[in-house]
């Protein structure tokens, strides 16, 4: 017959083992394919209305590239530029508008531009369901950070009902 210690510390311990489990183990949202086309489609041409040549590249929640358009007349340096405001925006969680700002005000965050892969312009927007940013989009093209924001927030606002 097995001593009751015995039975007892074995319990936990498969007890343990199941939460550890359990815990290993996330579910994630992340944007697909086609919403990365659609906002992708919507930035440069929220652009294109304003008379901006640009391109947006859409990232997933890693910063993989999921979708590139570049406008005609864009130019070659926005290929980079949007990917990587799309990556700072998808790692930090945040704008890169709001990342630049607070680097010129902060001394102490003026060492996020020696990131790998960092860029500090304004253009590049989380996206996100609810308060989990599942990708981001960068821009890159427009005569200033802001204005290639302001394209990324027009498209998002065109696929809100999909980001619910």
């Amino acid at each position: 017959m097995p001593h009751p210690i015995l039975q007892t510390s074995a319990l936990a311990l498969a007890l343990m083992a199941t939460a550890a489990s359990a815990q290993s183990v996330r579910t994630e949202q992340n944007i697909s394919l086609d919403l990365a086309n659609q906002i992708a489609a919507h930035t440069v041409a929220a652009c294109a209305a304003n008379g901006y040549a640009v391109t947006a590249t859409v990232v997933d929640r890693a910063g993989t590239v999921r979708a590139v358009q570049r406008a005609d007349h864009a130019g070659p340096h926005t290929l980079d530029a949007s990917r990587l405001k799309a990556y700072t925006s998808a790692s930090a969680k945040n704008t890169t508008l709001a990342m630049m700002e607070g680097a010129q005000k902060n001394p102490a965050a003026a060492n996020l531009v020696h990131i790998p892969g960092y860029l500090l312009l304004g253009g590049g927007v989380p996206v996100k369901v609810g308060n989990e940013v599942i990708g981001a989009v960068g821009v890159g093209g427009a005569p200033g950070g802001h204005l290639d924001e302001q394209c990324a927030m027009a498209a998002l606002a065109k696929v809100q009902e999909q980001l619910k």
